[in-house]
């Protein structure tokens, strides 16, 4: 199947020209490329996100797959889904699912289904393609969301992950799609963002499960955030970086009620 974009014409421009000039204009075409493992980016709309995803993305040595997992905004379809197979449509053009590497993936993992009902109408993997497609066109995805559940789960999904990335032998990046803190005033949302941001560059899932919980931090994405640092560290992950943080009011100038956005790198040692 081909699964055709949602939001285009919504969150970025649905006419590849426009979107490719916008993206541009986001992106840093002169950064230094580094080896990663995986990272964190976000997946509003471009204007407000966009800067972060396209400032994290300019630093990245691309690699031929990207494992993308994204929360579940939809409530639609199987709590932990993977497709396996079928092409992802954007303005840039297709982007095929590595089946080989999907399929592996599923058959390690307890939790994870094949599905593609949550994925038919989810944003938040969809937003990070064109960013990918103005960088390399001929990568290969395998997209998987999940829902809500416990740390347990998440973890165990991110060492399916790994384990499926190591007998493959491909070169794989894994992204984490997530925004932070939902609709709070500026400084109550960065005094969150930084607890969480904090235990995500201690490569500390389980820490960051707590604190999520803790200060109750409305990152819609900690549950693939959960799963990237288990995979990462499964791959020799020895270190994070925060390449950008910034709000949505940092663009509107509105800061009593603004979303929080970070760009994060985990590297190898």
């Amino acid at each position: 199947m081909i699964r055709n974009p949602v939001v285009a014409g919504q969150f970025y421009p649905a006419s590849a020209s426009e979107l490719k000039s916008m993206i541009k204009g986001m992106v840093d075409e002169k950064a230094k490329k580094q080896e990663v493992i995986g990272l964190i980016s976000p997946h509003a709309g471009y204007i407000y996100s966009g800067p972060v995803a396209g400032a994290v993305i300019s630093r990245i040595r691309f690699k031929d797959t990207f494992i993308i997992m994204a929360p579940n905004h939809t409530g639609s379809g199987k709590p932990f889904s993977i497709m396996i197979e079928g092409r992802w449509k954007t303005p840039l053009g297709e982007v095929e699912i590595d089946s080989e590497l999907g399929k592996q993936i599923l058959a390690n993992s307890r939790y994870l289904e094949e599905d593609k009902a949550a994925h038919l109408y989810e944003h938040s993997i969809e937003v990070q393609l064109p960013f990918l497609q103005y960088f390399k066109t001929d990568f290969k995805l395998v997209p998987i969301v999940l829902a809500y559940a416990g740390g347990t789960i998440y973890k165990e999904i991110g060492k399916a992950l790994a384990k499926a990335v190591k007998e493959s032998g491909k070169k794989v990046i894994i992204i984490a799609s997530s925004d932070m803190t939902h609709y709070e005033p500026q400084a109550s949302a960065q005094k969150k963002d930084t607890q969480a941001i904090e235990a995500i560059l201690d490569l500390d899932e389980d820490e960051l499960l707590k604190r999520v919980d803790e200060f109750n931090i409305s990152m819609c994405g900690y549950a693939p955030a959960v799963s990237l640092i288990a995979a990462a560290k499964e791959l020799g992950a020895k270190e994070a970086e925060l390449v950008k943080y910034q709000t949505s009011g940092d663009v509107t100038g509105d800061y009593s009620s603004v979303v929080g956005y970070a760009g994060i790198i985990i590297k190898g040692g």
